[in-house]
């Protein structure tokens, strides 16, 4: 009985071990790996825009004119006639030295001047009556020569006498200090009742604001291109001083001030390799202030034809930028581009893709190169902004 049992027992476990292996093999089938559908992704061509290109640098704004005033003659100050930051014209009287004691200088030396006169109108008579007597013998030739010694000495007397008046009448103009130029002059250095010595005392100092130049350099790759447009475009000097120049303040959207070129340099300097250039603004609302930063540009050319894609498609990695593009197969492919300049939120493309390519513009994350995606074609062109 106990080895029927046992039989029993082996052959129960049997039929139960060959059906969990049935199960499990039912199992198998139903759990067959379904590959899953390729990523979807966004595609689109590449815009096709004119876009202008613009060699770009950084500069500062300076003025066209500045200068010190100072006092030219020693004297109290009399009188400012201006207010601290004023925008003032040219002549304008901006300080006035005590004028009395020049004014009496100038009596002075007229007084002496017509002493100066009358002392030559004596001597030219006295030469001609000794001029008319020696033909006559009335006269010697000595005393003709004397009197004539005597009116060339009165002649020499009145000339530095009119010198003198009008050195004397030079200093009193120096009484006042006008402004050379138009401009705006800054806070006084002196007092009126403060005494200023002749030797060239610091009163104050006025800068031009308008019109008003920004200084900015090139390096020496920028140059070569900037001489390649002139020689393309066979620009004369006097045309190149007509090339457009656009500058922006740090607060400013877009470049909104507009110049000329006004000047650039022979010659690159070895020592930092780059070329001085030069730009003339009119500034009539005085906003570029001298000495303010900008962002300046200037247009290499005329519009042109130019491949665009979102900036947001592009990729980086230690080799450089790229683009991922869908070939004819679905395939995604990594390309290598180079790049131009950014227009709004669009990237110029110069080289890598063509106006036929399909651009991954949205799902890059999803596409891995070699590997097939299903592409859906973008619902319009993407905008520059």
């Amino acid at each position: 009985m106990a080895h029927g049992a046992k039989r029993k027992h082996k052959l129960a476990a049997t039929i139960a071990f060959v059906g969990i292996l049935s199960l499990i093999a039912g199992c198998g089938e139903k759990n067959t790996y379904v590959a899953p559908p390729p990523p979807k992704v966004t595609v689109a061509a590449p815009t096709k825009k004119p876009v202008t290109r613009y060699l770009e640098s950084t500069g500062n704004v300076a003025a066209v004119n500045s200068a010190d005033l100072v006092a030219r003659v020693a004297g109290f100050v009399q009188d400012i006639k201006y207010e601290d930051g004023a925008a003032v014209k040219k002549g304008q009287v901006l300080f006035v030295i005590e004028q009395k004691p020049y004014e009496l200088k100038v009596q002075q030396a007229k007084a002496s001047e017509d002493n100066a006169k009358a002392a030559l109108i004596s001597a030219q008579a006295a030469y001609q009556r000794q001029a008319d007597l020696v033909p006559s013998g009335s006269a010697s030739k000595a005393a003709l020569d004397s009197a004539l010694g005597t009116r060339d000495g009165a002649q020499a007397a009145l000339d530095q006498a009119v010198a003198a008046t009008k050195l004397a009448e030079n200093d009193l103009a120096y009484t006042q200090i006008n402004a050379p130029f138009d401009g705006i002059v800054t806070a006084r250095k002196v007092s009126i009742g403060a005494f200023v010595s002749g030797n060239g005392t610091p009163l104050a100092s006025i800068v031009s604001s308008d019109p008003i130049y920004v200084n900015f350099t090139i390096g020496e790759r920028e140059t070569i291109r900037v001489r390649a447009m002139i020689a393309e475009r066979g620009l004369t000097p006097a045309e190149l001083k007509k090339v457009p120049v656009e500058v922006a303040l740090q607060t400013d959207t877009g470049f909104p001030h507009k110049g000329t070129l006004d000047y650039a340099a022979p010659s690159v300097d070895p020592s930092t390799g780059t070329l001085a250039g030069r730009a003339i603004f009119d500034n009539p609302k005085h906003v570029l202030l001298p000495g303010l930063f900008v962002r300046v540009r200037i247009p290499l050319g005329p519009p042109q034809e130019e491949l665009l894609v979102p900036d947001t498609a592009l990729g980086t990695d230690q080799s450089g930028r790229y683009l991922l593009v869908v070939n004819k197969d679905d395939v995604v492919e990594q390309r290598r581009v180079e790049l131009g300049p950014l227009d709004g939120t669009l990237q110029v493309i110069d080289k890598g893709v063509g106006p036929g390519d399909r651009v991954i513009v949205n799902g890059m994350l999803r596409a891995v190169p070699g590997q097939k995606v299903d592409p859906q074609t973008a619902s319009a062109p993407p905008k520059s902004s």
